[in-house]
């Protein structure tokens, strides 16, 4: 019988987020439309919080039942996934200043990003559902946040194919607790067990968090979501949830006794080269980051391709991931600050009237291609170099050539930027 270590001191990055989100809700009720900044304080308060209490987080264990791990793993995603929520919260204050709800945004930001924290750590089936299905609910009301036709079609989009997908992670869950005999990480024996009921449940688990990281085949709600949400809304959809998923995704692939990798590196080659070709049509700025995100995943996931075949895995991910979080979040920044810019023709001549975000943009959008020296660049060499060494060189190439292919489709953008141009917006 395991002993249940219960000690809360190791979830104090995640107790700062809870009680965060709790207190907030309790300050929506009292605090007047147009003074709602308590909550903004909170929130960073919170997040402040909870990266001083990683820094202490100790030695690596187990705790609660071995049922959540605190180790690299969970320690740089609570610092990536805190510190993207501290981004996002930053974009978001101008732009939902005085709203009416403008509280609830930031208590549905807090239980997202908890979500996708818990998914990090996660070391129990049930654990990893509970953390899904917190980052997943709270992103259903923000991507509807702003009550309008285009963002109420998107959340409804998003909800149906987030509650298809959770219903099959649980199917998953079920048939591999039938076949293991036990949730946990340590405890569930696959080995002996059916390979058909083991394939059936690791393939609906995967399909869970394929939907979370906007891979391919689920990946049909990433554009409408981030052309219908409000921009900050967008960012924080397409980057947060994405780092808890994939983590959780890394963390069982040593649970898996097929020979699942060959799998797995088509589903990335898939989802990064569709990415990048359906970028190459899109005039609206919103839709071609979306397209670009799910082009990453595709990248991202070289790294749990070869998670048991490569020393070189797990710190590629986490710095794909960190650099990742950093440059997409930048550029939607610069999206959110001109608001009334929806297509790349917008951005003719911006370089020429605001001069610092044309460069913020340009170094984004050439971070994300992968351009030396930008962390990005860093990321993808880490990926790349691990993919060989696990034994997928043919992904590596094709990786090579989906990133070449990328150019064209950033360089549509950042060429009306850097023109002389005055910019319409």
């Amino acid at each position: 019988m395991t002993m249940m270590d219960e000690d809360p001191s190791a979830l104090l990055p995640e107790i700062f987020l809870a009680v965060a989100a709790v207190l907030g809700l309790l300050l929506g009720s009292y605090l007047p439309r147009k003074r709602q900044w308590p909550m903004i304080a909170l929130a960073v308060v919170a997040c402040i919080g909870g990266v001083v209490a990683t820094a202490f987080a100790g030695p690596t264990r187990t705790v609660f039942g071995e049922s959540y791990r605190i180790d690299v793993l969970t320690n740089l995603g609570r610092y990536i996934v805190i510190g993207s929520l501290l981004f996002a919260i930053g974009i978001s204050v101008k732009h939902f200043q005085g709203h009416k709800r403008e509280t609830e945004l930031y208590v549905l930001m807090l239980l997202g990003s908890l979500g996708a924290v818990v998914m990090t750590g996660a070391n129990d089936l049930m654990l990893l559902v509970a953390g899904y299905l917190l980052a997943s609910i709270p992103l259903y009301a923000l991507a509807g946040f702003g009550k309008d036709n285009v963002g109420t079609e998107a959340a409804l989009k998003y909800y149906l194919l987030g509650a298809f997908s959770g219903i099959v992670m649980l199917a998953g869950v079920t048939l591999l607790f039938g076949a293991g005999g036990a949730t946990g990480y340590p405890e569930i024996k696959l080995a002996g067990a059916s390979g058909v009921i083991v394939a059936i449940g690791i393939v609906g688990v995967f399909g869970g968090l394929l939907f979370k990281i906007g891979g391919v085949p689920l990946h049909f709600w990433v554009p409408d979501v981030t052309e219908g949400a409000r921009p900050p809304v967008a960012a924080f959809v397409t980057t947060i949830p994405k780092i808890g998923a994939l983590i959780a995704m890394f963390r069982l692939v040593p649970l898996i006794p097929v020979d699942w990798p060959v799998l797995v590196a088509v589903i990335a080659a898939i989802t990064m080269t569709l990415g990048n070709f359906a970028a190459f049509f899109q005039d609206n700025v919103r839709r071609l980051l979306a397209y670009s995100t799910i082009s990453q995943v595709g990248y991202l996931l070289m790294a749990v391709v070869v998670a048991t075949r490569s020393d070189w895995a797990q710190p590629s991910l986490l710095v794909y991931l960190a650099a990742y979080a950093l440059t997409n979040l930048g550029a939607f920044a610069v999206v959110c600050a001109l608001p009334q810019a929806t297509t790349i023709s917008g951005y003719r001549g911006l370089f020429r009237t605001r001069p610092w975000l044309a460069i913020v943009l340009v170094v984004c959008l050439l971070g994300l291609v992968g351009t030396p020296p930008t962390p990005v660049f860093v990321g993808k060499l880490a990926v790349f170099t691990a993919a060989v060494d696990g034994g997928f060189t043919w992904l590596a190439i094709v990786a090579a050539i989906n990133t070449v292919v990328s150019v064209f489709y950033y360089l549509r953008w950042i060429a009306p930027t850097v023109r002389t141009d005055v910019v319409r917006s």
